[in-house]
């Protein structure tokens, strides 16, 4: 067999053998909680504010902020850049 496909062989074997419980070489990436509520107070907005100057419905900002929801791709990226340098971001969206 080529070398791909042993490879995802191997792969798959492995993924089977994790999801039944035991020990594997495989990783297991898991991003930490981000605290939306602190980095919309942090940048000074409400909620409505908050939501219409980054694209975000309130619904959606509300869900994250219970934690009942946690934001995914994208907006995740979006919220680490804006707790980390929201005057860039808000400047950028100005533009």
């Amino acid at each position: 067999m080529s070398i791909a496909f042993e490879s995802i062989k191997a792969g798959i074997t492995e993924a089977v053998a994790h999801a039944g419980g035991k020990v594997v070489g495989a990783k297991l990436h898991k991003p930490n909680a981000i605290n939306v509520k602190a980095i919309r107070a942090q940048v000074g907005m409400s909620q409505t504010e908050f939501a219409s100057s980054f694209g975000i419905s309130v619904g959606t900002l509300r869900r994250w902020e219970r934690g009942d929801r946690q934001p995914q791709g994208p907006a995740r990226v979006l919220l680490q850049v804006v707790s980390k340098q929201p005057k860039v971001v808000l400047a950028a969206f100005a533009a």
